[in-house]
């Protein structure tokens, strides 16, 4: 008869066989695997009952916290993750995404500014509140802020909803020359800047000859907006920006960066490849059927070529002025050249027109009240809190116009002169600046600066994303070149 053997499990050094040590475990984590099994049972409730929403904000709930705590303690991180956010904000929501984005960005820079404040501890650094471009901003941002007491103001919740897009934005100036130290973050930022405009550049040839999305349509289908945007039996495209003035102006903007940075690249492939973008970004520049845009590009380059004068400079700008002068004077039947020619003919533009008539009837309200009627006092805050109110149907249909009317000719008057010391910074650091390649970045910034305060003339080119950010941190560059310059001149 033989003998029963009964196999008995082994034993590990603790004592415990491998059976025991599984159920000791199942029992440890019994309570974080029931937990789980509820999240997960609730969560997916939430979704099938609420749709989109909920499970967009359940990943809000998982990844808001450590992406909040990244931008604050990681401020390259979060800059870049700003940058991204105000260039894609308009395409996200059309994508249905019912959330107010704009708090999102108002949260973004508040987390960066007080990231800037909890970096001052460990390594301080006050002096980028100096200088006269900071001096300005907080100047101009205080006066800004005394707009509440306004006696001539219809409407306290107009300045409210409006002086976030005024101060918060602003103060990114100091968060980009406190925080961008090194050349690598500086070459990064530019490269994501031209990635993003690429992006926009082929989604508007999408829209032009494949079609508008679902979203889009609807929008288009909206009240008033066909008005604006339906032109000569065509739809100006306005890419993944709010609307076409907004789309053309970060064409031109992008379009003069690679310009200046093709004056210092040295690799062929590097210039086929800006050149290739510098052909995108200005093509679907055409489609939006902004005029006022289509006049910045010769007016940088006029900047330019005083700043860079060479014989390279030269044949340069003289081949670009001839194709300029071929495209204003060429017969066609093309729609997109045809208005493209007519901003350069403002005096049978009947909207051009129609913008000096509204300037003239406004001029003597603006000598009258120096410090203007309020801010907000126009356009779509004036005309949902004040609707009876003189300004509020006014079309300012300019940068300058509005502030003039809002912060009156004091308002203007400071304004200007903020432009004035950027725009003569730049130039003062362009020709201080030793390193070819930081040179060339202050170049390019200097001349994004002046292409806005041109086009912020015959439109609002400063206040709507992502221009408003992009203008703060191409005045930022400017004296962060000039600072990192400084530092390489001091270690040699």
């Amino acid at each position: 008869m033989e003998d029963i053997q009964i196999h008995i499990p082994a034993k590990n050094n603790s004592g415990l066989s491998r059976v025991e040590k599984l159920r000791a475990l199942f029992d440890r984590k019994l309570a974080g695997l029931l937990i789980l099994l509820l999240l997960s049972l609730a969560f997916g409730a939430l979704i099938a009952y609420q749709g989109v929403v909920a499970g967009a904000g359940i990943l809000g709930l998982m990844f808001g916290p450590p992406a909040l705590y990244c931008i604050v303690a990681y401020p390259e991180f979060g800059i870049t993750v700003l940058l991204l956010m105000a260039y894609l904000l308009f395409f996200i929501g059309r994508l249905g995404v019912n959330f107010p984005l704009g708090t999102v960005m108002d949260g973004i820079q508040g987390m960066l500014i007080l990231g800037f404040f909890i970096h001052q501890k460990t390594r301080p650094d006050w002096k980028v509140f100096k200088g006269p471009i900071s001096v300005m901003i907080l100047i101009w941002i205080g006066f800004n802020l005394i707009q509440v007491a306004n006696p001539s103001a219809e409407s306290r919740l107009a300045w409210v909803y409006t002086i976030r897009a005024v101060a918060i934005v602003m103060l990114t100036y100091f968060v980009f020359m406190y925080q961008i130290r090194t050349v690598s973050f500086l070459r990064f930022l530019l490269k994501l800047w031209l990635g993003l405009a690429l992006f926009a550049a082929l989604y508007a040839y999408k829209q032009e000859y494949i079609g508008f999305s679902a979203a889009e349509d609807a929008w288009l289908n909206s009240e008033g907006v066909a008005d604006l945007l339906f032109i000569a039996g065509r739809w100006r495209k306005f890419s993944i920006f709010s609307d076409p003035v907004a789309f053309s102006y970060n064409m031109v903007v992008s379009s003069i960066i690679c310009i200046a940075l093709l004056t210092f690249v040295k690799k062929i492939w590097q210039k086929i490849v800006l050149v290739l973008m510098l052909v995108l970004f200005f093509s679907s520049m055409l489609f939006s059927g902004t005029r006022g845009a289509y006049v910045l590009i010769p007016a940088a380059m006029v900047l330019f070529v005083i700043l860079r004068i060479n014989r390279q400079v030269l044949i340069f700008s003289a081949v670009g002025a001839l194709f300029f002068v071929f495209l204003i004077f060429v017969p066609t039947t093309n729609s997109n050249i045809v208005r493209f020619q007519t901003a350069f003919k403002p005096n049978d533009d009947i909207s051009f027109q129609a913008r000096k008539n509204n300037q003239k009837r406004i001029q003597p309200y603006i000598l009258t009240h120096p410090i203007g009627g309020g801010l907000g006092a126009t356009g779509a805050w004036g005309q949902r809190f004040a609707p009876n109110s003189y300004l509020a149907n006014f079309p300012p249909d300019s940068g300058y116009v509005r502030v003039a009317v809002e912060l009156g000719w004091v308002g203007l008057f400071l304004f200007c002169l903020l432009m004035f010391l950027i725009l003569k910074e730049g130039i003062n650091n362009y020709f201080l600046i030793k390193n070819p390649e930081l040179k060339t970045y202050c170049l390019a910034m200097l001349l994004v600066v002046f292409a806005y305060n041109v086009g912020n003339y015959p439109q609002e080119a400063l206040v709507q994303f992502p221009s408003n950010i992009y203008f703060y941190l191409a005045a930022a560059i400017i004296n962060i070149t000039r600072m990192i310059d400084e530092r390489e001149q001091t270690k040699r």
